[in-house]
């Protein structure tokens, strides 16, 4: 029988934390979770898939025997055939390493790792035994290798031969090797987790045989050798070497594999973070986070402050300022600009691995700070882009997750991902998502008597159940969320001793419109409710109290439709139900423009279809205890009966329903007429020069919070677009009727107000502008003769009477690309309005600094490049209106080419490219069994005995990415 010592997984324990997590099997999750769906099909795959197809890679490299057994398959298969067990000197040639495979062996480290995972939360013994037979394999193939005397150490372990790790310290690029250093992370992980959450004494031993090879062979360098190493694209990738060496020596009670841990960190990335400088565009995203995880644990057992500081730095940096509504972050694999998301929206964001790395970080850092933040991002990452990442079907053989969860519009997820590092990942992601739920403070148990001390975390909100033995309790959570916002805690036990005080602590969600309401109501004294205050500390409303069997704490957050902007483009929008991310449904692949400003309340909601509002003359008093409770309920209500809710006519579903349909994750808010919440105007939406209209200026942040801010706002927006040509009088006075009736509250339709044209210079209300009290709108309240307050807006004549120049619009008839360029030559209208009414409008255009020319029909542009376009619209009495617009057009996609140089039987590849507009943004590359990568520089391919096809291709800085070229590489025996 294998030897075994259960532990709590120190990668879940840092000893300097605050807060700690409760061992797997101690919360499971309900049925009726939204996460139970994603849950059980991924332990329906961890118990049919058999153990031998995730050694026979192993086992091939070992020269045992495979059984028969194929590979998974993907970057998970075996190498060229006639690849041998190579050691660190006798690696004959580049020609017979097949770069496809050479991160073999990771995709198996992360299936033992998800086993372990679900036999700690499942308790099912044949997980175990499946542990044990994997666990057992790899104890052979080690002691296989270490026979054959070719290796550097005898700890050595993996699927293919040692050269990889000594052509990485030459620096080799990616192409030639493949992240060698990161599929010994995976591996050592899988082996510490069967150990730590399994129980299997083997799986240390083997573990701590590889930290002593890790240490032979990183030891016997210089710092600047190992600095470079890491500095490499891909090929230095090492994922999260410096966590697990951290944790083994933990484990193994061995300072040296701590020592061996800072080997891998990497200066440059320390000292910026800790200094807050921002190095991170254009950085492998990936490659980097889960270093971050390592020097969360380097810092835990050390002290050096620095690490913490890199940490938190590097974070800010990262969220929210790169990261998408879903919580993914990067455009293939990079980082793109500081705040920088619309502008970073390509083919390929939001890898699942980083997602994976994000969130374990900021678990980390919520329990070193308990700072709520932290978990405001877990809740987003966790739901909207993890559970969301693995497709609603069942399958025997495939993980069924995306590699790339993408945002752009009309876009897919990448989904199956056999083999794949997403693939590896998107294993564990699913059967742990207990492991946030409920947290404890670290000295809540170190007196099971101390009640003051009995503190309880509740970080998420969904079905579940803890077992809390160190307090005789069971604490199970009721939830509608992440389609509603209520909660109900039930604490119960069969030993839970009656006026226990314990402290629970409930996370107040950042999308919560305010303060959760409490309440506590006893199932045991006939069903009384008690409404309770809590204070809020640390994010978290703290309600400590004697606690009886039976009682519920029923905690009711009022969620609301949102958009929510991207903030780099405010017009960019996604759109949000309390946690979850909504997605539209629609099978076009630009993106959907629809009214949303015109639907905005004060509370930052929008209005769904549909949605119940009280009717006209309703006072805001009689709806002050629900207000905008009608819109929440309703688009909660559509959302459970059918899935969806609609907003100009357009379907939203939750992003996290594993569809594997069309999806738009962010719209454009356009519209082509002036409105409000249920108050129509019929006027026509004009633009600036710089593209503002009076619906940006009316929303612009701060945003009105009140009615009364707001009808402050509209008088002066409005007094500013009638100056502005936005407006004629008559469009004017219904704008300011249509504002004093709109539902901005949340109350129902509200009086249309009256216009009262006035000669007096003070209102009893005006704005607060530099304007002149005879230039500007303002407004008073009055009550009509059945008491009903109304609106009375009061418009100065000499506004009225002032010349208004001609109202000036140009556009272009089509959108510009989400990078801003247009990649269509556009053609140019000139739209000019007599509001003036005096005729004899007479428009001119000039291109750049260009002549004025007369326009008498819409235009072309001349073409690529940079245009600035100006109009001007001059009517009868003189008067001049203008209005001017940048335009960048870059139609043509770059031209890239590859040079090939002969190696004997290999070939090195470097691929250029160039685009005399807006410049090349990226070069992408794949071969056999490799990804559409990112060039960085020259790669390797050994030729074989077939032809190998070499795809790439340029992007511009535009979005324009030009067809795949391909190059073919002649087998080995047609070079002469």
């Amino acid at each position: 029988m294998t030897a075994r010592q259960t532990t709590m997984s120190v990668s879940d324990i840092l000893s300097s934390a605050q807060l700690r997590p409760f061992p797997l099997d101690r919360v499971q999750i309900g049925d009726d979770s939204v996460f139970a769906r994603a849950k059980n099909q991924m332990l329906h795959l961890a118990r049919v898939y058999p153990v031998d197809r995730l050694l026979a890679v192993f086992r091939a490299n070992a020269g045992l025997d495979t059984r028969g057994a194929l590979a998974p398959g993907n970057w998970e298969d075996f190498g060229h055939p006639r690849e041998q067990a190579w050691g660190e000197h006798d690696y004959p040639g580049r020609e017979n390493a097949q770069t496809a495979n050479l991160l073999r062996g990771h995709y198996a480290g992360h299936f033992l790792s998800m086993l372990s995972l679900a036999y700690a939360g499942e308790r099912d013994e044949t997980l175990r035994a499946k542990v044990d037979e994997f666990v057992a394999g790899l104890g052979e193939v080690q002691r296989a290798l270490a026979a054959t005397g070719r290796y550097s150490h005898p700890g050595f372990l993996a699927a293919y031969g040692e050269w990889q790790f000594s052509r990485l310290e030459d620096y080799a690029p990616y192409g030639e090797i493949w992240a060698p250093y990161y599929t010994t992370h995976k591996i050592m992980a899988g082996l510490l987790d069967a150990y730590e959450l399994a129980g299997s004494v083997e799986a240390r031993d083997i573990a701590v045989s590889m930290g002593h090879w890790v240490a032979h062979r990183l030891t016997r360098l210089d710092h600047e050798r190992i600095q470079r190493m890491w500095s490499l694209y891909i090929a230095g990738e090492y994922g999260g070497m410096n966590e697990t060496m951290a944790r083994l020596s933990v484990v193994a009670d061995e300072p040296l594999f701590l020592e061996v841990a800072r080997l891998f960190d990497q200066d440059d990335l320390i000292a910026a973070g800790a200094d807050r400088r921002d190095v991170l565009t254009d950085m492998h995203a990936n490659q980097h986070l889960p270093q971050l995880i390592g020097y969360l644990h380097e810092y835990d057992l050390t002290g050096e402050r620095r690490y913490l500081d890199a940490v938190l730095g590097l974070w800010d940096q990262i969220v929210p300022g790169r990261t998408f509504a879903h919580g993914g972050t990067g455009e293939s694999e990079l980082w793109g600009p500081p705040g920088t998301v619309a502008g970073d929206i390509g083919h390929r964001n939001a890898e699942t691995c980083a997602t994976y790395n994000l969130l374990k970080i900021a678990r980390h850092l919520f329990a070193l700070t308990r700072d709520a933040r932290f978990m405001a991002y877990y809740e987003r990452g966790v739901l909207n882009h993890i559970l969301a990442s693995r497709r609603d079907v069942d399958s025997d053989t495939s993980p069924e997750v995306a590699y790339m969860f993408p945002v752009n519009p009309g876009t897919v997820a990448e989904y199956d991902n056999i083999g794949t590092c997403c693939g590896g990942t998107g294993l564990e992601n699913h059967v742990k998502y207990q492991d946030t739920i409920f947290f404890t403070s670290v000295h809540s148990d170190a007196d099971a008597d101390a009640d003051a001390d009995a503190e309880l975390w509740v970080n998420l909100f969904t079905p579940a159940t803890l077992d809390w033995r160190e307090h005789h309790a069971t604490v199970r959570m009721q939830s509608t969320q992440p389609l509603g916002g209520v909660t109900e805690l039930h604490i119960d036990g069969d030993e839970f001793m009656d006026g226990t005080t314990l402290t629970l602590r409930i996370r107040v969600p950042e999308w919560a419109v305010e303060t959760p309401t409490l309440s506590v109501r006893s199932e045991t004294a006939g069903g009384t409710t008690e409404t309770i205050t809590a204070p809020v500390d640390d994010g978290y409303l703290v309600v400590r109290r004697p606690w009886s069997a039976g009682e519920v704490l029923r905690i009711e957050s009022r969620a609301a439709l949102r958009a929510v902007p991207t903030p780099d483009d405010p017009a960019l929008q996604s759109i949000e139900f309390g946690p979850s991310v909504l997605v539209a449904r629609s099978d076009a692949t630009t993106t959907l423009d629809l009214a949303l400003a015109q639907r905005r309340r004060l509370d930052g909601s929008v209005r769904a279809d549909g949605s119940s509002t009280a009717q006209a003359g309703s006072s805001a008093e009689a709806g002050s205890s629900a207000r905008g409770a009608d819109a929440a309920e309703a688009v909660e209500a559509a959302l459970r009966s059918e899935g969806a809710v609609h907003i100009a006519g357009v379907r939203f579903e939750p992003v996290w329903t594993g569809s594997d349909e069309r999806y738009h994750m962010y719209v454009r808010a356009s519209g082509a007429e002036i409105g409000f919440v249920g108050a129509e105007t019929g006027v026509p939406v004009r633009v600036r020069h710089d593209g503002t209209s009076l619906l940006d200026d009316v929303w612009r942040e701060p945003a009105p919070a009140t009615r009364a801010e707001f009808l402050d706002r509209v008088g002066q927006t409005a007094t500013a677009a009638r100056r502005d040509g936005l407006l004629s009088h008559s469009e004017l006075i219904e704008v300011l009727r249509a504002a004093a009736a709109a539902d901005v509250d949340g109350f129902g339709r509200h009086p249309g107000g009256t216009v009262i044209e006035t000669d007096a210079e003070t209102a009893t209300q005006t704005v607060t502008e530099t304007d002149t009290a005879t230039q500007a709108v303002s407004w008073r309240e009055s009550a009509d003769a059945d008491g009903i307050r109304v609106v009375e807006w009061l418009v100065p004549r000499a506004l009225a009477d002032a010349p208004i120049a001609p109202s000036v619009a140009i556009t272009t008839g089509v959108l510009p690309a989400p990078s801003g360029w247009f990649t269509e030559v556009p053609t140019i209208a000139v739209t000019a309005d007599d509001l003036s009414g005096v005729g004899g409008v007479n428009v001119e255009v000039s291109l750049g600094d260009g002549e004025w020319m007369p326009y008498t029909a819409p235009f072309p542009l001349p073409g690529d490049g940079e245009h600035r376009v100006r109009a001007r619209a001059t009517d009868a009495s003189g008067a001049v209106g203008h209005a001017a617009r940048d335009i960048a057009v870059d139609t043509g996609a770059p031209v890239s080419q590859a040079t090939v140089r002969r190696l004997g039987s290999s070939v090195e590849i470097t691929l250029t490219a160039t685009d005399e507009v807006s410049g090349v943004e990226r070069i992408q590359w794949e071969g056999p069994g490799t990804f559409w990568a990112t060039f960085q520089e020259a790669f390797v391919r050994a030729l074989s005995d077939d032809e190998q096809v070499i795809e790439f291709a340029a992007t511009d800085r535009a979005g324009n990415e030009e067809p795949r070229q391909r190059l073919i590489l002649p087998a080995r025996g047609d070079v002469s």
